[in-house]
């Protein structure tokens, strides 16, 4: 499947992934997910995101619906993307009741160096067909 090219508004972002513009506006902030076509430039300047930040800003909020909290989850997003070098979108997190993520990279990684408790998988594919769907909705 072929990513599209286009930008996408901090509004649309908001409407495709479920996320408040209140989140996406500090996740950007706080370096979570920034927009990776057009930052922001000052007040009153749009930020503009490419597919793949759209990926990541539903796989972040995915986390948090499954009881992840943000710190936790920004642990996890910065240990895949930083210290393995992985892809958001291609990995399959495994999550704890206790707010463990585990991420399944031929063999399960701890993300957080948690525990272990009831896991609950969270696959990435739905995510990314969940986004794709929405686009074709609009």
């Amino acid at each position: 499947m072929s990513e599209p090219v286009q930008g996408f508004s901090g509004p649309t972002v908001c409407r495709l992934t479920g996320v408040t513009y209140r989140q996406l506006d500090y996740w950007a902030r706080t370096n979570l997910v920034t927009p990776s076509l057009q930052a922001a430039q000052g007040s009153g300047s749009k930020r503009t995101y490419s597919y793949r930040d759209l990926v990541e800003v539903k796989v972040i909020k995915s986390l948090l619906d499954n009881g992840v909290s943000l710190l936790r989850a920004r642990q996890a997003v910065e240990c895949l993307r930083s210290s393995l070098g992985v892809d958001l979108a291609s990995v399959t997190l495994v999550l704890s009741s206790r707010g463990s993520a585990l991420a399944d990279l031929d063999g399960l990684v701890d993300l957080l160096k948690g525990g272990q408790g009831v896991l609950n998988i969270v696959s990435m594919a739905s995510v990314v067909t969940e986004i794709t769907a929405a686009l074709e909705a609009v």
